[in-house]
């Protein structure tokens, strides 16, 4: 059973029904869930090849008819929110920096049925204080930007040092070697931006009438990699899921037409 039909029957049996008559509202918790799990996708960093770290502390923007009637269950959703979050990150193999807290806020810029979604990384000895601004995905394209003078999104903490056996310093830093397997051919990922697609102007040429003439795009920074869907005709697949954006991890899976591409990584 995947984890957002979990929290589903979870919230069918709260607070006697009650659940059930207040999310007759246009935003329900499946679509705040789901937009908690992209959030986790779109933000997550990896650290070396054993963790990928993701957002912990996430703020949940609803239109005020909405706030008005979800607020009263706040507590109750944001844990089993917050639950469908570990549920999600132990099911693609994510780590916390701390204490996962998802929290409801009133944005009066967002008409009924819109949302937004903020994190942050917050390690566990860090205020677990709310965010005040920064990333944003959720039920909302285009959505207008924070009110002027709000205070910047905290920046995510930073990962720790790697140092060398007996505190001999810090290690040397490592490079990250990139690579795509289509059909059994090898393609180097060399530059920060490749564009994979069926037009011959593209970085690598699929040749599959499935696959759009610019298709999607592999970014990389630094040990991080991404895959971007371009606006295609049919999307792209990413481990089993349709997303237009998703980490890459060594061994993922992106499927576009009825072509696959395995992305590998490796350090050295």
């Amino acid at each position: 059973m995947g984890v957002l039909k979990r929290f589903e029957q979870r919230l069918e049996g709260l607070v006697n029904g009650t659940f059930a008559k207040v999310f007759k509202s246009e935003v329900q918790p499946v679509e705040i869930a789901g937009a908690l799990q992209r959030e986790c996708d779109n933000n997550a960093t990896i650290w070396n090849r054993e963790r990928t770290v993701v957002p912990n502390d996430f703020i949940v923007e609803l239109s005020a008819p909405d706030y008005e009637r979800l607020s009263p269950y706040a507590g109750q959703l944001g844990d089993e929110l917050a639950g469908m979050v570990r549920d999600y990150a132990k099911q693609q193999r994510y780590t916390f920096m701390g204490t996962i807290k998802v929290h409801l806020e009133k944005a009066d810029d967002l008409d009924t049925g819109l949302y937004r979604v903020r994190s942050r990384t917050l390690a566990a000895s860090a205020s677990q204080a709310p965010p005040a601004g920064g990333a944003a995905a959720g039920g909302q394209s285009g959505f207008p930007p924070r009110p002027a003078g709000a205070p910047p999104m905290p920046s995510t903490a930073p990962a720790p040092p790697s140092y060398a056996p007996g505190g001999a310093g810090p290690m040397p830093s490592t490079q990250v070697r990139r690579w795509i397997e289509i059909n059994g051919t090898r393609h180097q990922v060399s530059r920060p931006t490749l564009v994979l697609g069926r037009s011959t102007e593209a970085d690598v040429r699929i040749d599959d009438p499935g696959v759009s003439r610019r298709h999607c795009e592999i970014r990389t920074a630094g040990s991080a990699a991404t895959v971007q869907d371009l606006g295609s005709t049919n999307g792209i697949v990413v481990d089993g899921q349709h997303t237009t954006r998703a980490t890459l991890r060594d061994g993922s899976r992106i499927v576009v037409g009825s072509t696959t591409i395995i992305y590998r990584q490796a350090e050295g």
